[in-house]
C-alpha cells in the first residue's frame, strides 16, 4: 500500500542529519536521497528536499521525466 504523506511529514523528510531526502511533484512523493544533486538535502542551493516541487519544476531547465529515476514512496495528501 502507498503510504499518504500530510505536507508536515514530508518536511521531516529534508536530507539532513540523516533524514532521507523526499520531494513532492504533483502531488506524487519521490525519493532522492541517492541523487548526488540533492546530496546535502539542496539542489542548486534553491531547493530544499522535504518540499513541493510543483511550481519550481515548472520553472527548472529539465522537465518533470527526471523524476521516473526516482523510487516513488507515496502520495501528498
Amino acid at each position: 500500500m502507498e503510504k499518504e504523506f500530510t505536507y508536515q511529514e514530508l518536511q521531516k523528510n529534508d536530507g539532513k542529519n540523516g533524514n532521507p531526502a523526499y520531494i513532492s511533484h504533483k502531488g506524487i512523493v519521490y525519493d532522492i536521497t541517492e541523487s548526488e544533486l540533492w546530496r546535502t538535502g539542496r539542489h542548486q542551493n534553491l531547493h530544499d528536499a522535504g518540499d513541493d516541487h510543483t511550481t519550481n519544476l515548472d520553472l527548472a531547465p529539465h522537465g518533470e521525466e527526471m523524476l521516473k529515476r526516482f523510487p516513488v514512496v507515496g502520495k501528498l495528501i
